[in-house]
Protein backbone atom coordinates (compact mmCIF):
# COMPACT_ATOMS: atom_id res chain seq x y z
CA UNK A 1 0.00 0.00 0.00
CA UNK A 2 1.29 3.46 -0.93
CA UNK A 3 1.68 5.66 2.13
CA UNK A 4 1.23 9.42 2.07
CA UNK A 5 2.11 11.70 4.96
CA UNK A 6 1.22 15.39 5.15
CA UNK A 7 3.14 17.63 7.54
CA UNK A 8 0.71 20.34 8.65
CA UNK A 9 -2.95 19.88 9.63
CA UNK A 10 -4.27 23.29 8.62
CA UNK A 11 -6.66 24.70 6.03
CA UNK A 12 -4.74 23.10 3.15
CA UNK A 13 -3.34 19.87 4.57
CA UNK A 14 -6.47 18.64 6.33
CA UNK A 15 -9.06 19.01 3.52
CA UNK A 16 -6.63 17.98 0.74
CA UNK A 17 -5.58 14.77 2.49
CA UNK A 18 -9.17 13.96 3.44
CA UNK A 19 -10.24 14.09 -0.21
CA UNK A 20 -7.21 12.07 -1.36
CA UNK A 21 -8.12 9.41 1.22
CA UNK A 22 -11.75 9.39 0.05
CA UNK A 23 -10.87 9.11 -3.62
CA UNK A 24 -7.95 6.68 -3.15
CA UNK A 25 -9.12 3.98 -0.70
CA UNK A 26 -6.01 1.87 -1.36
CA UNK A 27 -3.67 4.67 -0.24
CA UNK A 28 -2.98 5.19 3.47
CA UNK A 29 -3.02 8.90 4.29
CA UNK A 30 -1.74 10.34 7.57
CA UNK A 31 -1.82 14.01 8.54
CA UNK A 32 0.72 14.96 11.20
CA UNK A 33 1.20 18.11 13.27
CA UNK A 34 3.10 19.01 16.43
CA UNK A 35 -0.01 20.77 17.79
CA UNK A 36 -1.74 18.33 20.13
CA UNK A 37 -4.98 20.39 20.37
CA UNK A 38 -5.24 20.57 16.58
CA UNK A 39 -4.76 16.82 16.06
CA UNK A 40 -7.15 16.08 18.93
CA UNK A 41 -9.75 18.22 17.18
CA UNK A 42 -9.23 16.40 13.86
CA UNK A 43 -9.91 13.15 15.71
CA UNK A 44 -13.06 14.51 17.36
CA UNK A 45 -16.58 15.39 16.27
CA UNK A 46 -15.65 19.10 16.27
CA UNK A 47 -13.07 19.63 13.52
CA UNK A 48 -10.59 22.52 13.99
CA UNK A 49 -11.69 24.27 10.80
CA UNK A 50 -15.07 24.85 9.20
CA UNK A 51 -15.50 24.02 5.53
CA UNK A 52 -18.80 22.91 3.95
CA UNK A 53 -18.69 19.18 3.24
CA UNK A 54 -15.41 18.56 5.12
CA UNK A 55 -17.04 16.92 8.13
CA UNK A 56 -18.72 14.26 5.99
CA UNK A 57 -15.53 13.45 4.05
CA UNK A 58 -13.41 13.09 7.20
CA UNK A 59 -15.94 10.87 8.95
CA UNK A 60 -16.17 8.54 5.94
CA UNK A 61 -12.41 7.90 5.91
CA UNK A 62 -11.08 8.52 9.41
CA UNK A 63 -9.83 5.34 11.03
CA UNK A 64 -9.91 3.47 7.71
CA UNK A 65 -7.25 4.98 5.47
CA UNK A 66 -7.16 8.52 6.93
CA UNK A 67 -5.35 9.16 10.19
CA UNK A 68 -4.35 12.22 12.22
CA UNK A 69 -1.31 11.96 14.48
CA UNK A 70 1.26 13.91 16.48
CA UNK A 71 3.86 11.16 15.93
CA UNK A 72 5.46 13.15 13.16
CA UNK A 73 8.77 11.32 12.79
CA UNK A 74 7.23 7.84 12.66
CA UNK A 75 4.83 8.63 9.84
CA UNK A 76 7.35 10.70 7.87
CA UNK A 77 9.81 7.81 8.09
CA UNK A 78 7.24 5.33 6.77
CA UNK A 79 5.82 7.49 3.97
CA UNK A 80 6.50 7.13 0.25
CA UNK A 81 5.17 10.62 -0.58
CA UNK A 82 5.48 13.50 1.91
CA UNK A 83 3.38 16.63 1.43
CA UNK A 84 4.72 19.65 3.31
CA UNK A 85 1.97 22.11 4.17
CA UNK A 86 3.51 24.30 6.86
CA UNK A 87 3.26 28.06 7.35
CA UNK A 88 5.37 30.37 5.20
CA UNK A 89 4.71 33.67 6.99
CA UNK A 90 5.97 37.04 5.87
CA UNK A 91 9.27 37.93 7.56
CA UNK A 92 8.90 40.49 10.31
CA UNK A 93 12.60 41.29 10.69
CA UNK A 94 15.89 40.97 8.85
CA UNK A 95 16.47 40.93 5.10
CA UNK A 96 13.17 41.27 3.22
CA UNK A 97 11.13 42.10 6.32
CA UNK A 98 7.54 42.93 5.43
CA UNK A 99 7.74 41.25 2.00
CA UNK A 100 9.83 38.09 1.83
CA UNK A 101 8.52 34.71 2.94
CA UNK A 102 9.95 33.26 6.14
CA UNK A 103 10.97 29.67 5.37
CA UNK A 104 11.89 28.76 8.96
CA UNK A 105 9.15 26.15 9.27
CA UNK A 106 9.89 24.70 5.85
CA UNK A 107 13.58 24.39 6.64
CA UNK A 108 12.80 22.65 9.94
CA UNK A 109 10.52 20.22 8.15
CA UNK A 110 13.19 19.44 5.54
CA UNK A 111 15.85 18.81 8.18
CA UNK A 112 13.50 16.53 10.08
CA UNK A 113 12.71 14.57 6.89
CA UNK A 114 16.43 14.12 6.27
CA UNK A 115 17.03 12.99 9.85
CA UNK A 116 14.32 10.30 10.03
CA UNK A 117 14.13 8.95 6.48
CA UNK A 118 15.31 5.42 5.84
CA UNK A 119 14.00 5.02 2.28
CA UNK A 120 13.67 7.09 -0.91
CA UNK A 121 11.05 9.86 -0.69
CA UNK A 122 9.03 12.15 -2.92
CA UNK A 123 8.73 15.48 -1.09
CA UNK A 124 5.87 17.67 -2.30
CA UNK A 125 5.70 21.43 -1.74
CA UNK A 126 2.07 22.11 -0.86
CA UNK A 127 2.70 25.43 0.92
CA UNK A 128 2.95 28.56 -1.18
CA UNK A 129 6.67 29.21 -1.45
CA UNK A 130 9.01 31.62 -3.27
CA UNK A 131 10.45 30.59 -6.60
CA UNK A 132 13.58 28.44 -6.18
CA UNK A 133 12.56 27.15 -2.73
CA UNK A 134 12.83 23.60 -4.09
CA UNK A 135 16.51 24.25 -4.80
CA UNK A 136 17.16 25.15 -1.16
CA UNK A 137 15.17 22.15 0.08
CA UNK A 138 17.13 19.87 -2.25
CA UNK A 139 20.40 21.12 -0.77
CA UNK A 140 19.25 20.36 2.77
CA UNK A 141 18.00 16.88 1.85
CA UNK A 142 20.92 15.83 -0.34
CA UNK A 143 23.51 17.17 2.13
CA UNK A 144 22.02 14.87 4.77
CA UNK A 145 20.92 12.16 2.37
CA UNK A 146 22.65 9.08 3.87
CA UNK A 147 22.44 7.68 0.30
CA UNK A 148 18.67 8.15 0.27
CA UNK A 149 17.24 9.65 -2.90
CA UNK A 150 14.79 12.55 -2.75
CA UNK A 151 12.71 14.09 -5.49
CA UNK A 152 11.15 17.49 -4.87
CA UNK A 153 7.84 18.33 -6.51
CA UNK A 154 5.81 21.53 -6.45
CA UNK A 155 2.06 20.94 -6.20
CA UNK A 156 0.50 24.27 -5.19
CA UNK A 157 -3.09 24.38 -4.02
CA UNK A 158 -5.68 26.55 -5.76
CA UNK A 159 -8.49 26.19 -3.23
CA UNK A 160 -11.02 28.85 -2.38
CA UNK A 161 -12.11 28.70 1.24
CA UNK A 162 -15.83 28.09 1.53
CA UNK A 163 -15.77 25.87 -1.56
CA UNK A 164 -12.54 23.93 -0.87
CA UNK A 165 -14.12 20.47 -0.88
CA UNK A 166 -15.89 21.07 -4.18
CA UNK A 167 -12.68 22.60 -5.56
CA UNK A 168 -10.84 19.41 -4.59
CA UNK A 169 -13.55 17.15 -6.04
CA UNK A 170 -13.68 19.08 -9.30
CA UNK A 171 -10.53 21.20 -9.71
CA UNK A 172 -9.97 23.61 -12.61
CA UNK A 173 -6.47 22.16 -12.77
CA UNK A 174 -3.93 20.23 -10.74
CA UNK A 175 -0.41 21.57 -11.22
CA UNK A 176 2.65 19.38 -10.67
CA UNK A 177 6.15 20.72 -11.21
CA UNK A 178 9.32 18.63 -11.07
CA UNK A 179 12.83 18.22 -12.34
CA UNK A 180 13.22 17.53 -16.07
CA UNK A 181 15.27 14.39 -15.39
CA UNK A 182 14.26 10.70 -15.61
CA UNK A 183 13.90 10.49 -11.81
CA UNK A 184 12.06 13.82 -11.72
CA UNK A 185 9.60 12.69 -14.39
CA UNK A 186 9.09 9.40 -12.56
CA UNK A 187 8.19 11.32 -9.39
CA UNK A 188 5.78 13.53 -11.33
CA UNK A 189 4.07 10.41 -12.68
CA UNK A 190 3.77 8.92 -9.18
CA UNK A 191 1.92 12.00 -7.91
CA UNK A 192 -0.08 12.31 -11.12
CA UNK A 193 -1.28 8.72 -10.62
CA UNK A 194 -2.70 9.71 -7.22
CA UNK A 195 -4.77 12.56 -8.63
CA UNK A 196 -5.77 10.50 -11.68
CA UNK A 197 -8.07 8.46 -9.42
CA UNK A 198 -10.64 11.22 -9.87
CA UNK A 199 -9.18 14.16 -11.85
CA UNK A 200 -9.39 13.97 -15.68
CA UNK A 201 -5.94 13.71 -17.24
CA UNK A 202 -6.37 16.89 -19.29
CA UNK A 203 -6.72 18.87 -16.05
CA UNK A 204 -3.41 17.63 -14.62
CA UNK A 205 -0.75 20.04 -15.81
CA UNK A 206 2.94 19.17 -15.51
CA UNK A 207 5.71 21.80 -15.63
CA UNK A 208 9.21 22.39 -14.40
CA UNK A 209 9.67 23.22 -10.71
CA UNK A 210 10.07 26.97 -11.10
CA UNK A 211 6.99 27.39 -13.28
CA UNK A 212 4.84 25.57 -10.73
CA UNK A 213 6.18 27.61 -7.81
CA UNK A 214 5.65 30.91 -9.64
CA UNK A 215 2.21 29.96 -11.00
CA UNK A 216 0.70 29.99 -7.51
CA UNK A 217 1.98 33.50 -6.76
CA UNK A 218 0.90 34.67 -10.22
CA UNK A 219 -2.63 33.26 -9.89
CA UNK A 220 -3.23 34.94 -6.53
CA UNK A 221 -1.76 38.21 -7.77
CA UNK A 222 -4.07 38.22 -10.80
CA UNK A 223 -7.16 37.48 -8.67
CA UNK A 224 -6.27 40.17 -6.14
CA UNK A 225 -5.62 42.59 -8.98
CA UNK A 226 -9.20 42.12 -10.21
CA UNK A 227 -10.59 42.89 -6.77
CA UNK A 228 -8.48 46.02 -6.41
CA UNK A 229 -9.48 47.08 -9.93
CA UNK A 230 -13.22 46.94 -9.23
CA UNK A 231 -12.73 48.54 -5.80
CA UNK A 232 -10.83 51.42 -7.40
CA UNK A 233 -13.71 51.73 -9.86
CA UNK A 234 -16.21 51.80 -6.95
CA UNK A 235 -14.60 55.01 -5.67
CA UNK A 236 -15.02 56.60 -9.10
CA UNK A 237 -18.61 55.37 -9.28
CA UNK A 238 -19.46 57.06 -5.99
CA UNK A 239 -17.85 60.30 -7.17
CA UNK A 240 -19.76 60.34 -10.47
CA UNK A 241 -23.15 58.84 -9.56
CA UNK A 242 -22.55 55.56 -11.38
CA UNK A 243 -23.59 52.25 -9.75
CA UNK A 244 -20.59 49.95 -9.32
CA UNK A 245 -22.85 46.88 -9.34
CA UNK A 246 -24.17 47.85 -12.76
CA UNK A 247 -20.71 48.72 -14.04
CA UNK A 248 -19.17 45.43 -12.89
CA UNK A 249 -22.12 43.50 -14.35
CA UNK A 250 -21.65 45.19 -17.72
CA UNK A 251 -17.87 44.68 -17.67
CA UNK A 252 -18.20 41.06 -16.55
CA UNK A 253 -20.39 40.22 -19.54
CA UNK A 254 -17.33 40.65 -21.76
CA UNK A 255 -16.23 37.07 -22.40
CA UNK A 256 -12.60 38.19 -22.37
CA UNK A 257 -13.01 39.43 -18.78
CA UNK A 258 -15.73 37.36 -17.10
CA UNK A 259 -17.75 38.13 -13.98
CA UNK A 260 -15.80 36.36 -11.24
CA UNK A 261 -13.86 38.45 -8.69
CA UNK A 262 -15.53 41.64 -9.91
CA UNK A 263 -17.74 42.32 -6.89
CA UNK A 264 -16.85 45.56 -5.11
CA UNK A 265 -16.21 45.07 -1.41
CA UNK A 266 -14.38 46.40 1.63
CA UNK A 267 -11.24 44.76 0.26
CA UNK A 268 -9.70 41.33 -0.10
CA UNK A 269 -8.55 39.31 2.91
CA UNK A 270 -7.49 35.76 3.63
CA UNK A 271 -4.14 34.12 4.12
CA UNK A 272 -2.92 34.26 0.52
CA UNK A 273 -3.49 37.37 -1.53
CA UNK A 274 -1.57 40.06 0.34
CA UNK A 275 1.16 37.71 1.54
CA UNK A 276 1.72 36.27 -1.93
CA UNK A 277 1.76 39.66 -3.65
CA UNK A 278 4.30 40.95 -1.11
CA UNK A 279 6.40 37.88 -1.83
CA UNK A 280 6.08 38.51 -5.57
CA UNK A 281 7.12 42.15 -5.05
CA UNK A 282 10.21 41.04 -3.13
CA UNK A 283 11.18 38.55 -5.84
CA UNK A 284 10.80 41.26 -8.49
CA UNK A 285 12.94 43.68 -6.48
CA UNK A 286 15.64 41.02 -5.96
CA UNK A 287 15.75 40.53 -9.72
CA UNK A 288 16.06 44.26 -10.40
CA UNK A 289 12.52 44.58 -11.79
CA UNK A 290 11.59 47.79 -10.00
CA UNK A 291 8.77 48.82 -12.36
CA UNK A 292 7.15 45.39 -12.11
CA UNK A 293 7.42 45.48 -8.30
CA UNK A 294 5.79 48.94 -8.23
CA UNK A 295 2.94 47.67 -10.41
CA UNK A 296 2.04 44.94 -7.92
CA UNK A 297 2.53 47.27 -4.96
CA UNK A 298 -0.38 49.31 -6.26
CA UNK A 299 -2.74 46.33 -5.86
CA UNK A 300 -1.94 46.31 -2.13
CA UNK A 301 -2.23 50.10 -1.88
CA UNK A 302 -5.70 50.12 -3.45
CA UNK A 303 -6.80 47.38 -1.06
CA UNK A 304 -5.64 49.42 1.95
CA UNK A 305 -7.23 52.53 0.44
CA UNK A 306 -10.59 50.76 0.10
CA UNK A 307 -10.63 49.68 3.76
CA UNK A 308 -9.67 53.17 4.96
CA UNK A 309 -12.26 54.75 2.67
CA UNK A 310 -14.96 52.45 4.07
CA UNK A 311 -14.20 53.46 7.65
CA UNK A 312 -14.07 57.14 6.70
CA UNK A 313 -17.47 56.90 5.00
CA UNK A 314 -19.03 55.45 8.15
CA UNK A 315 -17.54 58.10 10.40
CA UNK A 316 -18.45 60.98 8.08
CA UNK A 317 -22.04 59.75 7.74
CA UNK A 318 -22.44 59.92 11.53
CA UNK A 319 -21.57 63.58 12.02
CA UNK A 320 -17.83 62.84 11.81
CA UNK A 321 -17.68 60.85 15.02
CA UNK A 322 -18.62 57.35 16.14
CA UNK A 323 -17.39 57.90 19.71
CA UNK A 324 -19.63 55.98 22.11
CA UNK A 325 -21.92 54.79 19.30
CA UNK A 326 -22.78 51.11 19.01
CA UNK A 327 -21.98 49.58 15.61
CA UNK A 328 -22.91 46.01 14.66
CA UNK A 329 -20.45 43.95 12.64
CA UNK A 330 -22.17 40.98 11.02
CA UNK A 331 -19.46 38.56 9.96
CA UNK A 332 -15.82 38.66 11.05
CA UNK A 333 -14.20 35.93 8.93
CA UNK A 334 -12.67 37.08 5.65
CA UNK A 335 -15.49 35.53 3.59
CA UNK A 336 -18.68 33.54 4.03
CA UNK A 337 -18.72 29.76 4.69
CA UNK A 338 -15.43 29.80 6.60
CA UNK A 339 -14.20 30.53 10.10
CA UNK A 340 -10.84 31.79 8.83
CA UNK A 341 -10.05 35.30 10.05
CA UNK A 342 -6.51 35.61 8.67
CA UNK A 343 -6.05 39.08 7.14
CA UNK A 344 -9.82 39.63 7.18
CA UNK A 345 -10.82 43.16 6.17
CA UNK A 346 -12.98 43.21 9.31
CA UNK A 347 -9.84 43.60 11.44
CA UNK A 348 -8.83 46.88 9.81
CA UNK A 349 -12.41 48.17 9.78
CA UNK A 350 -12.91 47.32 13.47
CA UNK A 351 -9.56 48.83 14.44
CA UNK A 352 -10.42 51.99 12.52
CA UNK A 353 -13.75 52.33 14.31
CA UNK A 354 -12.25 51.51 17.69
CA UNK A 355 -9.67 54.22 17.01
CA UNK A 356 -12.57 56.68 16.95
CA UNK A 357 -13.90 55.16 20.21
CA UNK A 358 -16.87 53.28 18.74
CA UNK A 359 -18.53 50.42 20.62
CA UNK A 360 -18.62 47.26 18.50
CA UNK A 361 -21.06 44.37 18.65
CA UNK A 362 -19.65 41.52 16.55
CA UNK A 363 -21.50 38.42 15.34
CA UNK A 364 -19.98 35.50 13.45
CA UNK A 365 -21.23 31.95 14.17
CA UNK A 366 -17.98 30.35 12.95
CA UNK A 367 -15.49 32.50 14.89
CA UNK A 368 -14.88 32.31 18.64
CA UNK A 369 -14.78 35.36 20.87
CA UNK A 370 -11.19 34.56 21.84
CA UNK A 371 -10.13 34.48 18.18
CA UNK A 372 -11.81 37.82 17.48
CA UNK A 373 -10.14 39.48 20.46
CA UNK A 374 -6.78 37.93 19.54
CA UNK A 375 -7.07 39.17 15.95
CA UNK A 376 -7.81 42.70 17.09
CA UNK A 377 -4.69 42.66 19.28
CA UNK A 378 -2.26 41.39 16.64
CA UNK A 379 0.41 43.27 14.80
CA UNK A 380 0.81 42.80 11.07
CA UNK A 381 1.88 39.27 10.05
CA UNK A 382 1.46 37.84 13.59
CA UNK A 383 -1.50 35.77 12.37
CA UNK A 384 0.57 33.31 10.32
CA UNK A 385 2.64 32.08 13.24
CA UNK A 386 1.68 29.22 15.61
CA UNK A 387 -0.95 30.17 18.15
CA UNK A 388 1.45 30.01 21.11
CA UNK A 389 3.50 32.78 19.45
CA UNK A 390 0.45 34.99 18.98
CA UNK A 391 -0.64 37.59 21.56
CA UNK A 392 -3.24 36.64 24.14
CA UNK A 393 -6.67 38.23 23.97
CA UNK A 394 -6.21 41.73 25.39
CA UNK A 395 -8.31 43.10 28.17
CA UNK A 396 -7.73 46.48 26.51
CA UNK A 397 -10.35 45.80 23.82
CA UNK A 398 -13.11 46.79 26.23
CA UNK A 399 -15.42 48.33 23.66
CA UNK A 400 -15.86 45.04 21.78
CA UNK A 401 -18.81 42.80 22.57
CA UNK A 402 -19.01 39.43 20.80
CA UNK A 403 -22.53 37.98 20.61
CA UNK A 404 -24.02 34.76 19.26
CA UNK A 405 -27.18 36.15 17.72
CA UNK A 406 -27.43 38.57 14.79
CA UNK A 407 -30.47 40.33 16.26
CA UNK A 408 -28.67 40.86 19.56
CA UNK A 409 -25.73 42.32 17.63
CA UNK A 410 -27.90 44.92 15.94
CA UNK A 411 -30.10 45.83 18.91
CA UNK A 412 -29.71 49.52 19.72
CA UNK A 413 -27.11 50.09 16.99
CA UNK A 414 -26.36 53.30 15.16
CA UNK A 415 -24.95 51.40 12.19
CA UNK A 416 -24.67 47.84 10.92
CA UNK A 417 -21.83 46.43 8.79
CA UNK A 418 -21.88 43.20 6.82
CA UNK A 419 -18.25 42.27 6.30
CA UNK A 420 -18.61 39.70 3.50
Amino acid sequence: MVKICCIGAGYVGGPTMAVIALKCPKIEVTVVDISVPRITAWNSDQLPIYEPGLDEVVKQCRGKNLFFSTDVEKHVSEADIIFVSVNTPTKTQGLGAGKAADLTYWESAARMIADVSKSDKIVVEKSTVPVKTAEAIEKILTHNSKEIKYQILSNPEFLAEGTAIQDLFNPDRVLIGGRETPDGQKAIKALKDVYAHWVPEDRIITTNLWSAELSKLAANAFLAQRISSVNAMSALCEATGADVTQVSHAVGKDSRIGSRFLNASVGFGGSCFQKDILNLIYICECNGLTEVANYWKQVIKVNDYQKNRFVNRIVSSMFNTVSGKKIAVLGFAFKKDTGDTRETAAIDVCKGLLGDKARLSIYDPQVTEDQIRRDLSMNKFDWDHPIHLQPASPSAVKRVNVVWDAYQATKGCSWGLHSY
